[in-house]
């Protein structure tokens, strides 16, 4: 558990925040070794014990989500598993939780404090308006708001089709800057970090912190393009008690 990541952003003292990695963990290859997600394939008992050791680490209450690339927003709950891609909480104690292997964590707070929110946004989720969504049901002026990208499919791994790039440049112009030719013709190399970061300024939110942890490239991240049979690791966010 010691190369766990906890975000360097000027976030107030009371908001706590954590990525986890492989490392920590009782699941066996593939999943080795702290898989948190219960719908890869792991053993119930082992992601369970998983579980067990991220909240005896921290003094927090996760509210784990059954995440399906939509925008869906809700207030997190550590008991019942919503169906939703972001939520998010002024009750402290309980941390919001997004659980990826390539996609676009993305935790939130407001300068005051009292609000915390995690998304899950990849490309579908992003293009789609996850991150638009989460800044809604936070209801927080833009320019109270900080967000922290984690680590996710870097620039030079993610490529995508035409048909990516030209979701994002009809929503956004902008957004062509985020795209590269790959090598391989026809293809493009995405940018999610950049992508996320024009669509918050977008909507006023230019305190961006985090991005440039590619868990293709990075061993301690579970990655389903490097590994398609993998484990999930978590970036999680909450209020102290």
């Amino acid at each position: 558990m010691s190369d766990w990541l906890i975000p360097d952003w000027p976030a107030p003292a009371r908001v706590k925040a954590c990525v986890t990695t492989r490392e920590g963990g009782v699941s066996q290859a593939p999943f080795d070794s702290l898989n948190l997600g219960d719908h890869v394939g792991d053993e119930p008992a082992a992601v369970a014990e998983n579980r067990r050791r991220l909240t005896d680490r921290f003094a927090m209450r996760p509210a784990w989500l059954q995440q399906v690339h939509g925008i869906e927003v809700v207030e997190a709950d550590p008991v019942e598993v919503a169906v939703a891609d972001a939520c998010w909480t002024a009750t402290p104690g309980i941390a919001c939780a997004a659980m990826t292997a390539d996609c676009l964590p993305v935790l939130f707070c407001n300068h005051a404090g009292t609000h915390v929110a995690a998304a899950h946004a990849g490309w579908r989720g992003l293009a789609n308006g996850v991150l638009e969504a989460t800044l809604d049901r936070l209801q927080v002026p833009a320019e109270e708001i900080l967000a922290w990208l984690g680590p996710a499919i870097g620039p030079q791994a993610f490529e995508v089709g035409p048909e990516v790039r030209e979701v994002f440049v009809a929503q956004l112009p902008e957004s062509q800057q985020a795209f590269m030719p790959s090598h391989n013709a026809g293809k493009y190399l995405a940018d999610i970090y950049a992508l996320a970061r024009l669509r918050l300024a977008a909507r006023g939110v230019t305190a961006v912190y985090g991005g440039g942890l590619c868990t293709v490239t990075d061993p301690r991240f579970f990655s389903y393009r490097r590994n398609a049979r993998t484990g999930r690791f978590a970036s999680l966010i909450w209020l102290e008690r």
